[in-house]
């Protein structure tokens, strides 16, 4: 168990109503006025337009970019890894200078990054890891073992195994949960998982909780490009297998919003559950959807990553690289992407209850107040 990383992390992720430094107008990139280099174009690569959270992303930094004077290449591959490859390579033929990448599979895209660095392009993997090269330069993130280690501090929360003070309370339990965990072709699947687990392993060896699946291992777990339907299938199916019976379930670790919405789906249409009893459910990205589900008291939490954060760092990245500057990163030794540590600069995230999802989401500019209503 990675002890002292533990430690660190669960006082971050005790810290739920912890301000997210620099947030401004969505989209939003502060750098130097210096005008871009003449007729730079910059590549833009995200995964999919399924998910709020990638559309707001990608139009975030292309404002950005544009803002600064640089020509954009905005693409969205739906979750098709050659998708993908053809339109980076499509980028790199219409003279990209750079490219922002969110890969879609990050073990993938070894060939078209070679091409990169003949044309002397800077790679800036954004969000999820590209491995598997030596040809991506740098890595903007959130400090996602912390992720996960707020996931499951809050399924704790939920449950009343932990305190709003971040104490533990004795004498509760044992709670029936089930484990969900991202995509496996997905790197910071990964570390959410590693950080959700040891913060939950303690429990578990204690038998105050029980997962009566016996699903307890990442692929086990794993839910393939994150999507709802592939959650709400397995949830189904671990109700009629493991519940059967009437046994009842308690919580369920959940990383990411649309994951939350299938298994919520699963537990209402399959599993006899009404809205206002449902498990513990938690989720990731604070998307519009579960923002709305947590105020309705269905979804319990979530994990919000200011995603103008992640744009801004992104965006500072590229013109610092393009204007023959130095990025700046605050992690060199976490992200090894097997061929390379990957110079990144982390980000921090935020435990959004019903508590603070108007101090977090509304007054911090997110949202609107009828954006979540």
């Amino acid at each position: 168990m990675r002890i002292s990383k533990l430690v660190g992390a669960v006082a971050v992720a005790l810290a739920v109503t912890m301000s997210v430094a620099g947030c401004g107008s969505r989209g939003g990139a502060a750098t130097d006025t210096a005008a871009a280099p003449a007729d730079s174009v910059v590549g833009i690569s995200m995964p999919t337009q399924t998910s709020e959270r990638w559309i707001a992303d990608g139009a975030n930094v292309e404002k950005s970019l544009k803002d600064l004077g640089y020509k954009t290449d905005l693409q969205f591959a739906n979750d098709d890894i050659p998708t993908q490859v053809s339109q980076i390579e499509n980028m790199l033929t219409k003279g990209a200078k750079a490219l922002i990448i969110a890969a879609i599979d990050g073990t993938t895209l070894t060939d078209v990054l070679a091409k990169a660095k003949e044309q002397n392009v800077t790679v800036i993997a954004y969000d999820r890891l590209i491995n598997g090269t030596p040809n991506v330069d740098f890595y903007t993130t959130f400090d996602n073992y912390t992720v996960g280690v707020q996931q499951a501090t809050s399924l704790l929360t939920g449950l009343g195994l932990v305190d709003a003070s971040g104490t533990k309370v004795e004498g509760k339990g044992p709670f029936n949960v089930e484990l969900f965990a991202g995509s496996p072709d997905d790197n910071n699947a990964n570390f959410f998982w590693d950080g959700a687990m040891d913060t939950l392993q303690p429990y578990l060896d204690a038998g105050t909780l029980k997962v009566p699946s016996g699903q307890t291992k990442f692929e086990q777990a794993a839910t393939l490009r994150w999507q709802a339907p592939v959650a709400q299938k397995r949830m189904e199916d671990i109700l009629t297998s493991a519940y059967s019976s009437g046994a009842k379930l308690d919580g369920v670790l959940s990383p990411y919003d649309g994951i939350s919405i299938g298994i919520i789906s699963a537990l209402t249409s399959a599993g006899g559950y009404s809205t206002d009893s449902l498990p513990v459910v938690t989720g990731q990205d604070a998307e519009k959807g579960s923002a709305k589900s947590i105020l309705a008291g269905e979804q319990y939490s979530t994990i919000f990553k200011d995603t103008r954060q992640l744009g801004t760092q992104a965006v500072k990245m590229v013109d610092d690289v393009l204007k023959g500057k130095e990025p700046e990163v605050n992690d060199t030794e976490t992200y090894d992407n097997k061929v390379k540590v990957v110079p990144a600069y982390l980000l921090e995230s935020v435990i959004i209850t019903k508590d603070n999802v108007q101090k977090e989401l509304v007054d911090s500019g997110y949202y609107t107040a009828a954006d979540v209503k």
